[in-house]
């Protein structure tokens, strides 16, 4: 077997010189804001089920969501939602065919990350 000295090589060159895309980004940003779905939907189910328990287990379950942590938790799946549903969005345009081009892609990014801050805003303006 030769002797191959595979220390001095890089394992991925191609990590050093890549700059990631705005779409690429939004793309995995709506993997992630998928995720964190998950945490937003059982705090809101841990605080249902509190309530169906009983007043003390309620008011503990309460504290936490109204406190500074919980809103913010919220706040942050409120957003999630958002943007995970504009992105939804975004591949029903492109089950269509349609918004392939380089400039309509990045264009729909920008119009995804940009309409979920507008969608949160507009909800808590209604809460």
């Amino acid at each position: 077997m030769a002797d191959v000295n595979r220390g001095n090589r890089p394992l991925s060159p191609h990590l050093t010189i890549y700059r990631p895309q705005f779409t690429s980004v939004t793309s995995i940003l709506t993997r992630i804001t998928g995720n964190a779905l998950i945490v937003g939907t059982l705090l809101t189910v841990w605080w249902l089920i509190a309530l169906a328990s009983g007043p003390e287990y309620f008011e503990c379950a309460n504290a936490v969501m109204t406190s500074w942590f919980g809103k913010l938790v919220m706040l942050g799946s409120l957003w999630a939602l958002s943007y995970h549903y504009m992105a939804g969005l975004r591949h029903l345009w492109w089950d269509s065919g349609r918004g392939f081009e380089l400039d309509k892609a990045k264009t729909l990014a920008i119009v995804v990350v940009a309409g979920s801050f507008v969608l949160t805003i507009l909800a808590l303006l209604i809460i």
